[in-house]
């Protein structure tokens, strides 16, 4: 390297480090708004009615949501939360199936004789649990039929119905999981390293399917499914109504933003 070279570069270097030196950094917040799924401008109300549910029977899923999607929209929607009965919406689909003579969505079979041991532990396991999934599937039906919401809406003078179906579960599940480990080396120095382990889990499930139905007319305007689960050690004992907040913790945000328009916030890096 010529000496010409060298000295371009320690001049370069000192130009540089000067630069740094008056670089100052601020955190600008933004708000980044997201618009609404659906146009709720023609409703002055909203009914949530009540829900087809399944799943573990630890928590009654239909009444809890019911509840807590009444209480987000009392603060968080400009529409009025009428307060009305919690319905049971598989009573409903199977009362309207038998007066059309159709048989019920979910009818249950009549209980085999157990022939072993393991086939009764199933049986009592099969007592403990609501519908499963497939099930729910079997209760789509109720949605599209116009005429029950159309009366529906006319009692309750015409609000956007909110509706659908919550699977609420418990799950185990085994697999290779990341945590730190945290350690001291021979000065004394705390050093955190990232270990995978194998760990047997259990936790819980949710998946809700919300339906958006128009009051005046009984048809269905938006439908809008999601799914989470949580996990915890398998050591870990968590009551099954924690987790279910846990979870539609998570998914009322999304719920919100099919309503009305959300704003999330969030900084940005200036350089000045």
């Amino acid at each position: 390297m010529t000496a010409r070279s060298a000295a371009a570069i320690a001049s370069l270097t000192t130009a540089l480090a000067v630069t740094a030196a008056c670089v100052n950094f601020y955190e600008i917040p933004v708000e980044t708004p997201i618009a609404a799924k659906l146009d709720t401008t023609p409703f002055a109300r909203v009914l949530v009615h009540g829900f087809v549910s399944g799943g573990s029977k630890d928590v009654d899923v239909n009444s809890e949501t019911v509840r807590l999607l009444r209480s987000n929209l009392r603060t968080k929607s400009s529409m009025k939360v009428i307060d009305a009965d919690v319905v049971s919406l598989i009573d409903v689909a199977d009362k309207l199936k038998t007066e059309t003579g159709a048989a019920p969505a979910a009818a249950p079979a009549p209980p085999a004789a157990p022939v072993n041991p393991a086939v009764a532990a199933q049986a009592d396991q099969q007592k403990t649990s609501g519908l499963s999934e497939k099930d729910l599937e079997g209760y789509d039906s109720i949605f599209a039929n116009v005429a029950y919401w159309k009366k529906l809406g006319e009692e309750f003078q015409a609000p956007l119905i909110v509706t659908g179906s919550i699977y609420f579960s418990d799950i185990n599940k085994s697999g290779i999981v990341e945590r730190p480990v945290e350690t001291y080396d021979q000065l004394g120095r705390r050093i955190v390293e990232n270990t995978r382990t194998w760990m047997d889990r259990k936790g819980y499930a949710i998946a809700p399917k919300f339906v958006f139905i128009d009051g005046r007319t009984g048809t269905v305007l938006y439908t809008d499914s999601y799914r989470e689960e949580t996990l915890y050690s398998s050591t870990q004992n968590t009551p099954a109504l924690s987790s279910y907040f846990e979870l539609m913790d998570r998914l009322i945000p999304g719920f919100l933003n099919t309503l009305s328009s959300q704003k999330i916030k969030s900084t940005r890096i200036l350089l000045k």
